[in-house]
């Protein structure tokens, strides 16, 4: 079921039911720094679309990472840099120009970030705002989702944009953060990273206690204290035994 469905090009409606894709838009980057297309433009829209994660194993990390974790977000992100390459080729195929963002990729090692943010494209297509975690909540799954994001210089209906955040007063995922690098900042759209959060600070404690994990990369506690995340949990039946 494709909960965010944008009025757009009819194969391109079609394909995100295909590869069953739960949520989705585009995103009008025409006033961001954008990634460049080959002629040198900065591309003026992305599409993004979040890729639910497992609501057992979201709760499961609460107190820190484990190995069925680590697993499900190398799976996902397999699977969305898949999607992106796909995607790419098809709107290429259709005459236009098109670059996929990897899942997850540091391009930048000193201050820690990728060439664009995926939650940035998401929220200005409607996807979600994001939390005092400094991730991505959706209404229908939470933050408990990775992203995907492709650019392009296809004509699309973008958003609408979400302008403000939904987290009223709850801290939890500050309490949570055994590092203590969420500052407690409210997010709105221009709002620096290091208002939200010491990346710094985050990546240093990932790498000295969880390095079993994707060298360190995985910890996802923020994430899973997120009330709006535990609510999916609470509406998503528990996977079979496999017993009668």
């Amino acid at each position: 079921m494709i909960m965010n469905a944008p009025t757009g090009p009819a194969w391109l409606t079609t394909w995100m039911a295909e590869q069953k894709i739960p949520l989705w838009g585009a995103a009008d980057l025409r006033d961001l720094p954008a990634p460049c297309s080959r002629g040198g433009s900065a591309f003026p829209i992305a599409i993004s679309w979040a890729i639910p994660l497992t609501p057992q194993i979201m709760a499961s990390i609460q107190g820190g990472p484990n190995q069925a974790y680590a697993d499900e977000y190398a799976r996902v992100n397999r699977r969305i840099n898949a999607l992106s390459r796909a995607l790419a080729a098809e709107i290429e195929k259709r005459g236009f120009q098109a670059l996929a963002l990897a899942a997850s990729e540091r391009t930048d090692t000193v201050n820690i970030r990728g060439d664009f943010p995926h939650k940035t494209a998401a929220t200005r297509a409607g996807l979600g705002w994001v939390g005092r975690h400094c991730q991505l909540i959706t209404r229908p799954f939470g933050s408990w989702v990775r992203l995907g994001t492709v650019f392009t210089d296809m004509v699309l209906p973008c958003g609408p944009a979400v302008e403000r955040h939904f987290c009223g007063r709850c801290r939890r995922c500050v309490e949570a953060c055994p590092a203590g690098a969420l500052k407690g900042g409210a997010w709105h759209p221009g709002v620096d990273r290091d208002a939200l959060l010491d990346a710094r600070v985050c990546d240093q404690w990932k790498k000295a206690h969880y390095p079993q994990y994707h060298n360190g990369h995985n910890c996802g506690i923020c994430s899973a204290v997120c009330p709006f995340g535990l609510k999916v949990l609470k509406r998503t039946p528990p996977p079979s035994s496999g017993r009668a």
